[in-house]
């Protein structure tokens, strides 16, 4: 038999706290293609904060590469929230100081320097969309696709007007002009969606280096069910099967909460 201790301040040692498990499985993957000598895109994986994103230094411009790298920087500095709104607020505040400091890179230079970005923001079983430009964020559920953000493009302005149809689209010559962009304009116009996760949700970021390659449904054949790395390595492959005609760069984010404990229940009077 153990003798109880004479200690009267002793007290029984708490069990160690588990170590935090973010609640996601993620990969990423990107690849310069097939055409690019330079990769312009950068993205971000970042479970501890619940912050994920892809950058696409705008093409044809001097440092996109910088542009996007810049971005990603400013975004995985945003630390650890204590609500879905300061998650938000922190973002915004990247995104502008990251729009600050292009812009300065773009006086030194002589030259327009920009890129895209999309983030997607997990705060428990809350998230959130934020983009500008056309990088994309998917989210499969059930065994469907849906696409969250919207193009930020003249061609998206032609079809929401309906001046231009999804055939003519295909083949519009300014498909790839961007309407919004960090480092551009003074202050970097930001598009956000939010709702719940649930369950086995999957999210897709991606660069227009994908989606110029692949439709939704092939998209959701590569997803739906696979594990993240081998995902993010099929849908890269299969942007460059097709050509690969510009850097392709994907971030796949599964969502996998812990179960939640249920107290048995109670003895029942008869």
């Amino acid at each position: 038999m153990t003798p109880r201790s004479l200690d009267p301040f002793a007290v029984p040692l708490a069990e160690p706290a588990k170590p935090y498990r973010p609640p996601f499985r993620c990969a990423a993957a990107t690849d310069t293609g097939r055409v690019r000598q330079i990769n312009e895109d950068s993205y971000l994986l970042a479970p501890e904060i619940g912050v994920f994103a892809v950058a696409d230094g705008m093409g044809g411009h001097a440092a996109g590469d910088v542009a996007s790298a810049t971005t990603v920087e400013c975004l995985a500095s945003i630390g650890t929230a204590v609500s879905p709104g300061d998650l938000f607020s922190r973002t915004q505040d990247r995104i502008l100081r990251a729009n600050m400091a292009i812009q300065d890179l773009a006086r030194d230079r002589g030259h327009i320097i920009g890129t895209t970005v999309a983030v997607l923001l997990a705060f428990e079983d809350d998230f959130a969309c934020v983009w500008l430009g056309d990088s994309r964020i998917y989210r499969i559920r059930d065994g469907a696709i849906a696409q969250l953000s919207r193009d930020h493009t003249e061609i998206q302005q032609l079809l929401d007007a309906g001046t231009l149809t999804p055939e003519e689209a295909r083949v519009y010559p300014r498909r790839n002009v961007v309407t919004r962009a960090v480092g551009v304009q003074a202050e970097p116009e930001l598009e956000m969606i939010h709702g719940a996760m649930e369950a086995g949700d999957v999210f897709l970021i991606c660069s227009d280096g994908l989606t110029g390659h692949a439709e939704p449904a092939q998209i959701l054949a590569e997803l739906d069910g696979a594990d993240p790395q081998a995902a993010c390595d099929a849908l890269i492959a299969l942007a460059l099967a097709d050509g690969g005609t510009d850097n392709v760069t994907v971030v796949v984010v599964r969502y996998e909460p812990e179960p939640v404990a249920v107290d048995p229940p109670g003895p029942v009077d008869a």
